[in-house]
């Protein structure tokens, strides 16, 4: 799956839709959860940093964390003096960072994981207490969203109530869906919701 993200890296950020994207999906956090100047925040699955340098003016740090080398390249290129995000690559399901963050945001990258459960497992092992998570992706659909087809698709989106008890056995509280936004790609209708939670004390 990696080797087809480093193929289209350099590419990614071209056209609207993913721009669109991540505006929405960054207006939405903003809307539920107030990022402050103190906090570290974790974004799973930044590929270029479209959310990431969104989020770092309003924060103490972000870091990017992807499994795409050339994805995080495109992002580092992307770093001035004034605007850092740092880039990991690493796979977190496999191997912890060894630091915790305030937040963990995320957008459409959770249906490139195929254990979403050890996902949230991992996102609650690198949260301090009462830190928040804001993860973005699709609702489920039916296989058409992705025009290259669906390899390294593990999920074709999500049905809301069984993420929510996914989440929460995960050890969460305070589990809520938001509309995000929505894709509109040859006469269909592709909404993104955004589910945000706290660690449970």
């Amino acid at each position: 799956m990696s080797e087809r993200f480093n193929q289209a890296a350099v590419g990614w950020d071209q056209g609207d839709m993913r721009q669109n994207i991540a505006q929405a999906v960054f207006q939405t956090i903003t809307s539920r959860i107030a990022l402050l100047n103190h906090m570290n925040i974790l974004d799973f699955g930044a590929g270029t940093g479209l959310l990431s340098f969104k989020i770092a003016p309003m924060v103490k740090s972000v870091a990017g964390v992807d499994l795409s080398e050339k994805m995080l390249e495109q992002l580092e290129s992307k770093n001035t003096e004034n605007m850092y995000v740092e880039a990991i690559c690493q796979n977190i399901c496999e191997e912890a960072l060894e630091k915790q963050f305030h937040g963990i945001v995320s957008s459409m990258a959770m249906h490139h994981v195929q254990d979403t459960a050890a996902l949230f497992s991992a996102f609650h092992d690198h949260l301090k207490p009462d830190g928040f998570i804001a993860i973005a992706d699709l609702e489920a659909e039916d296989g058409t969203f992705h025009s290259h087809g669906n390899e390294g698709v593990y999920h074709l989106g999500f049905e809301r109530e069984i993420l929510r008890e996914t989440i929460e056995k995960a050890g969460f509280d305070h589990v809520r869906f938001h509309h995000a936004h929505s894709v509109e790609k040859e006469n269909k209708n592709y909404p993104i919701f955004l589910v945000t939670a706290t660690k449970r004390m």
